[in-house]
């Protein structure tokens, strides 16, 4: 299940609410699009914003409506028992793994991270991926540290940011984290933009942002990788540089994908939860443009 594109949907907000029918049309596409899995409740799934019923219901949603895709649930939070307590709810949902990112306040130590991490594995018999996002929860994982909690029962996937652009740096740091932890927790990279790279570099998922509101195209790079025709899974993520720059020059990837999907009628205007105010109407008019000159409306 932990290989190929893992596609992270938006949890679209109306009046402070969870946009129910729009987040099931949603999650609907994604099972259409046939992605390999669907993680619910990652960072583009404003999780740590949303409160543990309305996490419970999403999670329901998103299995009830996958058609058969493997959903990942996304159980963060600031206490071990809330992160227990959503691996529950999310298991009684139906949900096929946990992905656990390690929210902070307090800065955490290494070994607060490996104990939330421990516990979790103890307590829950689903397969766990061990979400390293230092931009989002402002903890950096090292190898060591990664190697230590793969080989926790049920460990099954790592998340690791994007990779170094050029290609040799990205091998070498691919088979460095490879060396540090059991064969079969597999890697999956992050940050749109070295998607391709990383899986050039020996990534074997890819846990997208885009792929949950533009999942056809997602696919065709993911799928141009698992066929070994790397450079053309590269040219093709290359063509997208206008929209990875927007995602650096607007502060990461959630404000643009909103944007994206506001534009497209996928979700209703101002769409994240406040205070995340989105993007301004000259920022969303460049986001549009952009996905109208490259035809992204897949």
């Amino acid at each position: 299940m932990f290989t190929g594109l893992s596609a992270f949907p938006l949890t679209p907000l109306e009046n402070d609410a969870v946009a129910e029918a729009t987040f099931v049309r949603l999650i609907e596409r994604l099972a259409e699009a046939k992605v390999d899995s669907i993680t619910a409740l990652g960072s583009t799934g404003s999780y740590a914003y949303l409160s543990s019923e309305e996490r419970k219901r999403v999670a329901r949603m998103a299995v009830e409506h996958a058609g058969g895709t493997p959903v990942f649930i996304g159980i963060g939070a600031l206490r071990t028992s809330q992160v227990l307590t959503n691996a529950e709810n999310a298991e009684k949902a139906g949900a096929a793994g946990l992905l656990l990112a390690p929210m902070t306040y307090q800065p955490l130590t290494d070994d607060d991270v490996f104990e939330l991490f421990r516990t979790v594995t103890a307590q829950s018999s689903l397969p766990v991926i061990v979400y390293d996002n230092p931009g989002t929860t402002h903890f950096t994982f090292t190898t060591e540290l990664y190697g230590r909690i793969a080989e926790l029962p049920g460990i099954a996937s790592i998340k690791i940011p994007g990779v170094p652009a050029v290609p040799e740096q990205a091998q070498a740091r691919v088979q460095e984290i490879r060396a540090a932890i059991p064969e079969h927790v597999t890697i999956g990279v992050s940050g749109d933009a070295k998607a391709a790279a990383g899986l050039a570099a020996g990534c074997h998922a890819w846990y997208s942002v885009m792929g949950g509101t533009l999942p056809a195209l997602a696919m065709e790079i993911t799928r141009a990788a698992r066929e070994g025709r790397f450079p053309d899974a590269v040219a093709a993520s290359k063509r997208l540089s206008p929209l990875w720059e927007l995602f650096t020059e607007f502060g990461g990837s959630i404000r643009v994908v909103a944007a994206i999907a506001e534009h497209l009628g996928l979700a209703p205007q101002a769409s994240l939860p406040l205070p995340i105010q989105g993007l301004t109407e000259d920022q969303r008019e460049r986001v549009a443009r952009v996905i109208d000159a490259l035809g992204l409306h897949r």
